[in-house]
């Protein structure tokens, strides 16, 4: 089986080596396509390729389309939102992502985050400290998780929203449970964002719930700048001086926050939360691995388009 790792911002060089080693160990052919320019270069290149490697890079329908041979695609990180779910499934191609790979780095960063702006982006000027404050986790699944445990460890109290995990697992790690989002919003000086950007997270994040916050709370988003409605958050940013919202996706009206806000609002020139040299070698690494699995025993646990 033909292999393609398509990637405009490359693997590190230790990740794609590992790659390589883990796909022709199990008999298979690895293809490389770097840096590329445009998409179409990326339809070429998938034309007769078996699997599919991915970062951030789009997987559209047209992909789809032009790689006859395409048996599963694997997008190496946890968000997904760059492949077409719907093209992949009309063609029975397998889409999966690599859950938890990245984890710690973004986690690390949400972290990294609230100091930054507590201490007014190391400025000069009297900040604060983030032992004591309360952070509201929005997901409590990979990512949620390990700011919980780092917040606590810096002594922080966490509160955390998630419909899919039991109140009972929070409360076994020391985390509380918020009953809704209104709640959590309420009592938390700092929101860490870790929603998908589907149907129902889209938009969803705004002026309601951002007017719930205590005075100087901060959202700190390492999600997706879909999830944030950009025009409420404008206007809540407007009526509250206190709020501040920092971001590792430049949101569409970025420019209309930093020349609005200034110090308020902060957004990372590029995404920064898988940017590490483990986090990119173990979702290359993992990639690689699930689609060893699907060829030998048809495995599908990360399967996204069931």
């Amino acid at each position: 089986m033909k292999v393609l790792v398509a990637t405009q911002k490359p693997f590190a060089a230790a990740a794609v080596a590992g790659i390589k080693k883990i796909v022709e160990e199990a008999g298979h052919e690895l293809a490389l396509l770097e840096k590329y320019a445009d998409q179409s270069e990326l339809e070429a290149a998938v034309s007769d390729a078996d699997a599919l490697i991915v970062r951030s890079d789009k997987v559209t329908a047209q992909v789809v389309e032009a790689a006859a041979n395409l048996k599963i695609v694997v997008r190496a990180g946890a968000g997904y939102d760059n492949l077409d779910l719907e093209a992949c499934t009309k063609k029975s191609v397998v889409a999966m992502n690599t859950p938890g790979q990245n984890a710690n780095a973004v986690a690390e960063l949400a972290i990294a985050m609230m100091i930054y702006m507590s201490r007014n982006q190391f400025t000069p000027g009297t900040g604060s400290e983030i032992q004591g404050k309360k952070v509201g986790i929005q997901a409590y699944g990979n990512v949620g998780r390990l700011v919980a445990a780092k917040a606590k460890a810096l002594g922080m109290e966490v509160m955390a929203f998630d419909p899919f995990v039991s109140a009972e697992a929070m409360l076994a790690e020391g985390v509380t449970p918020a009953a809704s989002l209104e709640e959590m919003y309420s009592a938390c000086n700092f929101i860490s964002l870790h929603i998908p950007a589907i149907p129902a997270t889209i938009g969803s994040i705004g002026y309601d719930l951002m007017k719930l916050m205590p005075k100087g709370g901060c959202v700190v988003n390492t999600a997706r700048k879909e999830v944030m409605n950009e025009p409420e958050l404008v206007k809540i940013l407007s009526e509250r001086e206190d709020l501040k919202y920092v971001t590792d996706v430049a949101a569409c009206n970025q420019d209309e926050l930093n020349e609005k806000f200034g110090k308020r609002v902060f957004a990372t020139p590029k995404k920064m939360g898988a940017e590490t040299a483990e986090a990119n070698i173990n979702a290359g690494l993992a990639a690689a691995n699930q689609i060893c699995a699907y060829f030998a025993d048809g495995c599908t646990r990360f399967q996204l388009n069931k």
